[in-house]
């Protein structure tokens, strides 16, 4: 119910019967405008008092957000910036139009860096901070960049000297250029294939606004656990419009304003790109994002109209202008971004005659160069300066640009400009015109690069504005200090030595967490990350041993407060607790697995979670973390399609090791027992923490109790190659042999299936395979090694087969996932071997683990089976 108490309801009623009266004579249209030209009337920013009179999100007027007498003054060269901005823009398009007359097929994308370019112009010269050096107040900002814009970074980093013109003729051809011994530049932001230039992946549509808000939530847990002083320092997000409409994009809004994330600016490009479908023409993106933003505490700023229509804003007496603008849906502003001045003059400033009358002196000429906002050197540093002013809460600049802005007719605000990526000869001379460039007709049909002599104005100007700043940017940086592995016996003594106690692997990691936790050089820089299901994993412990992290601390009492086990929240906890979301959780592992290069501070973070809610569920985003060279751990916990007995197919998970397989930095093991978890685990510190490596390591654990043994001696290096000769049993005299493969659960069941075949007098070889995946890549590896020294004396004989060596007789492998796990290994099999695989293909469903592994057939009966038919 709407609280408002009406002072004077006969006056309203009176207002009501008098609108009702105007739409009857002249229809619903009249009625709209004269709704939104009140509205505009309303939000007027230069009205008295109007800062003070409440409205809803969305209906503050199509106007400026900062009114011309607030604007901070612009403290650049203006004319430098824009001849800049215009030389940007025509290399970046140069590159791409060369690329595809010469080779046709390579794509890219022109215009979204044509509307953006101002955007990323005035960041450059003013705002976004490189890292000067390791000062913590020094480490720079981390800047999100709109992937379809990478064009108009590269042009920048060779007007900067950073890239040659012979780098951008390699435009997406990074295959070609390590050929040629140039530099490959990739189709869009990947710090895996440019490790020295690119920071963050942003790519995949909304995966870096939420690594962006994660990111920036990391610098506050980082200064408020006394780790590294993040003060002062800012993540910048630049993101399109349509990329709002991806989930993730959304996911996190609420959490940045919860906690009050003012060290986090986005700039949303509003050029109208979602309409490229098209769709919802009929709305308009601005409103809806200004409701979302405002409804999720973000503070707004709309940037709309360049400085040129601050005189018409000024004569707008009766608000006219406001009212048109407002009630113009974005198909239709679309289309006036497409046409010209003619057409503009008839169709939106000739809807009445007080809009006509504000533009009357004007010429075909001014109309055609009344800008938006986006596109407005001056208007844009006021907002930037605004937002990196505002305190308690996130900023977001939803910024009015065109689409392919200054590309001339032909593409300028059309629904096909997104993908245009070859204009003809008069198009790219029209550009040169719009712009003023100093280039010929023959420059000019040549696509040819332009960067003004190194001791030009410009080139000065961007030299000093840089310099001032911090340095080039985007760049990657890897210096960070080693943090040393505990000993292993330290943390690990009761899962290598456990003398047959029970315990799941689960259980095994949290106490070995808790343990290295303790460390007082590891242990500060380890980040315990769950989603939901802290309790489930036995991780109640924790919460007492380093608390929960909070940037507000506890302000309550917990409902358990006289358990030993209590919840406990703390400004300097160190476990990230995200909620029921996945998608957070991951995006908080990334800032922290990331932490080496982006803050030069060595993290390791431990994300546990259902193994099923991990690949299948958020593969993108781990795909992106891969990308960006993390180092940390992936837990998947209560893993495999039987042994999480009762939950069902939703929750069962039986693909996860076929995911981590696809991804080269990430090493995947499925130990069965915890002192082999103890040895991937104290592989994976030394790997990362010590040799900084850029790997990271999915671990999958399970929620199954039974009698664990102590860890076979010397037997650590096979365990982190990916299995072992765990034991054989001898059989009678004259009975055959048979070799027997199993990980994870489902091992024990590998171990009944041999014990059962061997009271029939067979002899069985029991193999404990810890990661199918690195016997494959390892294999492969050794294959690829042979072909390139070919003719050598010693051929690589792969790890798996190394092993194998020890068996004879026909091999049945078997594990808790589908059957491609462990047919992954078959063109490794030594020859003349039978190989048999098992698996769990198919849904899973509910029941208990001795059922589900029956129906199955990875079970100890249908394991024997299966090498007693490979036996015959």
């Amino acid at each position: 119910m709407d609280a408002y108490i009406d002072p004077d309801p006969q006056e309203t009623e009176e207002w009501q019967e008098a609108f009702a009266a105007m739409v009857r004579t002249h229809g619903d249209d009249r009625g709209a405008r004269m709704l939104a030209r009140l509205r505009a009337q309303l939000a007027d920013p230069a009205r008295a008092g109007a800062r003070e009179t409440p409205s809803a999100p969305g209906q503050g007027g199509y106007v400026n957000s900062i009114p011309l007498s607030q604007e901070a003054p612009f403290p650049g060269d203006l004319e430098i910036e824009e001849r800049l901005a215009s030389l940007m823009r025509w290399n970046a398009l140069a590159m791409v139009v060369k690329a595809n007359k010469a080779y046709g097929e390579l794509g890219g994308h022109i215009a979204s860096y044509a509307s953006a370019a101002d955007l990323f112009e005035v960041g450059f010269n003013h705002f976004f901070h490189a890292r000067r050096d390791m000062a913590p107040q020094n480490r720079g900002d981390l800047v999100f960049f709109q992937p379809h814009s990478a064009p108009g970074i590269y042009a920048r980093a060779y007007m900067e000297n950073r890239l040659t013109e012979r780098d951008l003729t390699y435009f997406r051809r990074e295959i070609a250029a390590r050929e040629a011994g140039a530099q490959g530049l990739s189709s869009y932001p990947h710090p895996y294939l440019m490790p020295e230039f690119w920071q963050f992946p942003t790519g995949s549509m909304g995966i870096g606004p939420i690594n962006s808000i994660y990111q920036a939530r990391f610098m506050h847990y980082l200064t408020d656990r006394g780790i590294l002083d993040c003060r002062g320092r800012r993540v910048w997000g630049v993101f399109g419009d349509g990329e709002m409409d991806e989930p993730e994009s959304m996911a996190a809004l609420t959490l940045a304003a919860r906690e009050n994330l003012d060290n986090l600016t986005w700039v949303v490009n509003c050029n109208l790109q979602r309409l490229d479908g098209p769709v919802r023409g009929n709305g308009k993106i601005i409103d809806e994002l200004e409701r979302l933003f405002s409804g999720a505490g973000w503070n707004v700023i709309k940037l709309l109209w360049g400085s040129d229509w601050d005189p018409l804003f000024e004569r707008d007496a009766d608000g006219s202008l406001k009212a048109a603008l407002a009630a113009t849906v974005d198909g239709q502003m679309q289309t006036f971004a497409a046409k010209d001045a003619a057409y503009n003059r008839e169709n939106f400033f000739g809807q009445s005659p007080e809009l006509s009358a504000l533009i009357a002196s004007l010429s075909d000429e001014q109309i055609d160069l009344l800008t938006r906002g986006g596109h407005d050197i001056r208007k844009i540093y006021a907002a930037y300066h605004a937002a990196v002013r505002k305190t308690g809460a996130p900023t977001v600049i939803l910024a009015h640009t065109k689409k392919g802005f200054g590309m001339g007719p032909a593409v300028q605000g059309k629904m096909t400009t997104h993908s245009n990526k070859k204009l003809e000869p008069e198009d790219l001379l029209s550009f040169r015109d719009r712009f003023k460039l100093p280039l010929s007709d023959d420059m000019v049909r040549n696509a040819d690069f332009y960067k003004p002599g190194v001791s030009s104005p410009e080139m000065q100007y961007l030299r000093d504005r840089r310099q001032a700043l911090g340095g080039a940017l985007p760049a990657r940086h890897t210096a960070c200090a080693p943090v040393p592995a505990p000993d292993r016996a330290s943390w690990s003594g009761f899962a290598t030595h456990p003398d047959g106690k029970e315990m799941s692997t689960t259980m095994a990691f949290v106490r070995m967490l808790g343990n290295l936790l303790k460390d007082k050089s590891l242990g500060p820089r380890i980040v315990p990350i769950v989603a939901d299901e802290a309790r489930t994993f036995g991780m109640a412990n924790l919460f007492k041993q380093v608390g929960i992290y909070s940037s507000r601390g506890q302000r309550y009492e917990p409902e358990d407060i006289g358990s030993l086990l209590s919840y406990r929240e703390a400004t300097d906890g160190q476990i990230l607790e995200e909620g029921i979301s996945e998608a957070g959780a991951i995006s908080s592992w990334t800032a922290a697995a990331t932490s080496y290069s982006t803050h030069g501070e060595a993290m390791l973070p431990f994300y546990i979670y259902y193994s099923m809610f991990g690949f299948q569920r958020i593969g993108d985003l781990i795909w992106a973390a891969a990308d960006q060279r993390p180092r940390g751990f992936l837990i998947g916990a209560t893993s495999g399609r039987t042994t999480l007995g009762g939950e069902g197919l939703q929750h069962q998970d039986g693909t996860s090791h076929l995911w981590a397989a696809t991804i080269p930095n990430c090493r995947a093991y499925d130990p069965a027992h915890a002192g082999e978890l103890a040895v991937i685990i104290d592989e994976g510190m030394r790997e990362m923490m010590e040799a900084q490596r850029d790997v990271f390591y999915y671990v999958t654990v399970m929620n199954e109790n039974y009698a664990q043994p102590n860890l076979p001696d010397g037997n650590s290096a096979d365990i982190v190659k990916g299995g072992y000769l765990y034991r054989t049993l001898e059989g009678s005299a004259g009975k055959p042999a048979v070799t027997l493969l199993g990980s994870g659960a489902i091992f024990r069941e590998v171990q009944r299936a041999g014990e059962d075949l061997n009271r029939e007098g067979y002899t069985v070889h029991l193999y404990s395979i810890t990661s199918w995946s690195e016997l494959d890549r390892e294999a492969r590896m050794c294959e690829a090694d042979d072909a390139e020294h070919a003719g050598a004396d010693a051929a690589a004989v792969p790890h798996l087969r190394r092993i194998l060596a020890m068996s004879s007789g026909p091999i049945v492998a078997a594990s808790d996932y589908v059957r491609l796990v462990p047919e992954s290994i078959r063109a490794h099999i030594p020859a003349g071997r039978p190989y048999r695989t098992l698996g769990t293909d198919g849904f899973g469903r509910s029941d208990t683990r001795g059922a589900l592994r029956r129906y199955f057939g990875v079970d100890a009966a249908g394991i024997a089976e299966t090498a007693r038919r490979a036996l015959r």
